[in-house]
């Protein structure tokens, strides 16, 4: 049996408890194989094994006392993967649906990621299974300075800096870096990405991931000839990550012509990301209230893969898995010729593979949506260095990483003969390769 497909095999025993980390692990090693083919030495030096295990995994309780004095306690957890280009980085995030799992997938991929933006940054990932929706400020406060009593042990700038995720915002990080504060005495402002603007955060660290998603998608259209003015394109997720990325969608020339949230979604010819924008600072958000606002569009509950909408460009921004194989053949009947990824592993093993036999531009999330990790890399050296930049310099390196990495993937299509289309192959080689060559050089045995 082949190298890649027998540690495979061994993961899915070892960690048959862990789906979503079996399909995050099962689509990087697939693809990378190429790699492991070219260079047999790997499997004496246990490289598969040394990528797939984190360098550290801590999971502890988290208490907290709601407003009514009652104690509730949640699951905390820190997964170190990989420092071998830097101190891990990845974020904090808050979700029912949090699990050692989730966390383990999303640090693999975090690591792959933040090799791509060639910045001096390992992987790693947190958080809690705790629900922020529906929890007032005062339990949000006091839950997060309890997660932080136990994480500041583990953090520092020079060893794990944690970054906002899911549930994790502004608010959130002011609450934790507070509480990092106070513990240690040290103001060490780059403990923490996704700081408040004016206690060390950076400016377009909001916008990033949606913009970057974008600052990529562009430099893939220009590679096929492809104007992007008009071309019709949905988005999925009214969160940060989605709405920045239909705003710049809109200002460089898409038609938007639906969007979702976790309630349904809404498809309107002439879509208003800015109506959108002006829903959200009212609490709660509620976002079927844009058809009433616009005059026009309609909502439907469920998602917006379900439906049967023309469109050139898919732009998923929500979650894992939100994209089976029954709705990617929906979407590729419907005409969509690009997927462009802005979460993390949106689409099935199985959506991914169907894209790619079709002839369809996949451009993967550790590519795709890397502009916000960049960010915060570039947040990390304003405090270092004691600098603060303006937007337009932050949004200008931002779009010379996006365009490093496409100039990435296009080196490894053209040394590994890649179909041109196969971005995910392509990026998971670029990212793998440079890991694999930093863990040999240091003696990462």
């Amino acid at each position: 049996m082949k190298y890649v497909d027998r540690v495979i095999e061994e993961y899915k025993v070892k960690d048959a408890s862990q789906p979503e980390f079996i399909q995050a692990m099962e689509e990087v090693i697939k693809s990378v194989e190429v790699i492991f083919d070219n260079h047999p030495e790997y499997e004496n030096m246990a490289i598969l094994e040394r990528l797939l295990e984190p360098e550290r995994t801590i999971k502890f309780k988290v208490p907290w006392i709601d407003d009514k004095g009652v104690t509730h306690v949640n699951r905390g957890y820190r997964i170190q993967y990989n420092s071998a280009l830097g101190p891990y980085k990845g974020g904090i995030r808050f979700h029912p649906s949090v699990t050692e799992s989730v966390l383990k997938f999303l640090g693999l991929e975090q690591t792959f990621k933040n090799a791509l933006t060639n910045l001096p940054m390992g992987g790693g990932k947190g958080g809690s299974d705790f629900d922020p929706i529906n929890k007032s400020e005062l339990e949000i406060m006091r839950f997060c300075q309890s997660y932080m009593t136990e994480l500041y042990r583990h953090i520092g700038e020079n060893v794990d800096v944690p970054a906002g995720d899911m549930g994790v915002g502004a608010r959130e990080i002011g609450y934790l870096f507070g509480q990092y504060r106070r513990i240690t005495g040290a103001s060490d402002r780059g403990v923490l990405t996704g700081k408040g603007v004016g206690y060390g955060g950076s400016l377009v660290r909001t916008q990033a991931t949606g913009y970057g998603i974008l600052y990529l998608a562009t430099e893939v259209l220009k590679k096929f000839n492809i104007d992007p003015k008009g071309k019709r394109t949905i988005i999925s997720g009214s969160g940060v990550v989605g709405t920045y990325a239909a705003e710049k969608a809109t200002e460089l020339g898409l038609k938007i012509v639906g969007m979702s949230d976790i309630t349904g979604y809404i498809l309107d010819e002439d879509f208003d990301i800015n109506i959108i924008k002006e829903l959200q600072k009212k609490k709660p958000f509620v976002f079927k209230d844009y058809v009433k606002v616009a005059q026009r569009g309609e909502f439907f509950p469920g998602s917006i893969y379900d439906t049967d909408v023309k469109v050139d460009i898919v732009m998923p921004c929500a979650t894992q898995n939100e994209i089976n194989l029954e709705r990617a053949r929906r979407l590729v009947k419907n005409g969509m010729f690009m997927m462009a990824e802005g979460a993390n592993m949106p689409n099935s093993n199985e959506a991914i593979e169907y894209f790619l036999k079709n002839d369809i531009i996949v451009v993967p999330g550790k590519a795709g949506n890397a502009g916000g990790v960049a960010t915060s890399g570039l947040e990390m050296t304003q405090n270092s260095t004691r600098l603060y930049w303006s937007a337009e310099e932050v949004d200008s390196k931002l779009k010379d990483i996006m365009h490093n990495i496409h100039q990435q993937c296009l080196t490894i299509m053209d040394e590994y003969n890649i179909d041109q289309k196969n971005y995910v192959a392509a990026a998971n080689i670029a990212g793998v390769q440079k890991v694999i060559d930093a863990m040999i050089a240091q003696g990462d045995y």
